[in-house]
């Protein structure tokens, strides 16, 4: 009889035992997955563009000149010491920063496209590779580059840096050039000359 407990005791243990692993088993599977984050979280927010509409009244071609902040991310419509356009940018990122220093504007071009930066193209005009450097990439067959659009340019540069539309994802981001958004670029464009004064550095 005492072997008989004995054995029932055991097989009553290990049954308990196997119930609570599994239990345990199933609700660690059962666990939800951890939330991922999405693509929007992770882009930073820009303030707004703010325009001082009594100053951009004032402003002419001869009273004005830009201002870029690469550590505050923002481009200045400037009138003496006032801020007329105070807009958000996307400057060069890491290994393709944005060049510093005092410059003016070379040309206003407002269909312009990228010599360097586009999307290889087929003959019915659909993109075969995105993203590509003309410097750098072999073209597939069959393919043609066709550089990246950079609607209201204003060139700073000889070697193509310049302000013009862009993704602004709250952090430099482009391949030096400073990117507007669309109604910033725009608002440059329409108030400034070629010859324009613009200081771009960590002001």
């Amino acid at each position: 009889m005492p072997v008989n407990v004995s054995r029932s005791l055991c097989a009553v243990a290990l049954i308990s035992v196997a119930f609570f692993a599994r239990a345990q088993t199933k609700s660690a599977t059962a666990a939800p997955p951890p939330t991922l984050r999405k693509v929007s979280d992770l882009i930073r927010k820009q303030e707004a563009l703010k325009v001082n509409q009594a100053l951009l009244k004032q402003a002419t071609p001869d009273n004005i000149h830009i201002v870029v902040s690469i550590p505050k991310q923002r481009a200045y419509l400037m009138m003496g010491e006032q801020i007329v356009i105070d807009s958000p940018v996307s400057s060069g990122k890491r290994g393709h920063s944005s060049p510093t220093g005092h410059f003016t504007i070379l040309e206003k071009d407002p269909n312009h496209h990228s010599s360097l930066y586009g999307d290889f193209v087929d003959g019915s005009g659909r993109i075969v590779r995105a993203g590509v450097s003309a410097r750098i990439d072999a073209a597939p067959s069959g393919t043609h580059f066709v550089g990246a659009a950079m609607k209201w340019f204003l060139r700073l540069t000889e070697d193509g840096v310049g302000m013009h539309i862009g993704i602004l994802p709250g952090y430099p981001a482009s391949h030096g050039c400073i990117r507007e958004s669309a109604e910033g670029a725009k608002l440059f464009y329409d108030h400034v000359i070629v010859g324009t004064p613009v200081d771009v550095g960590d002001y």
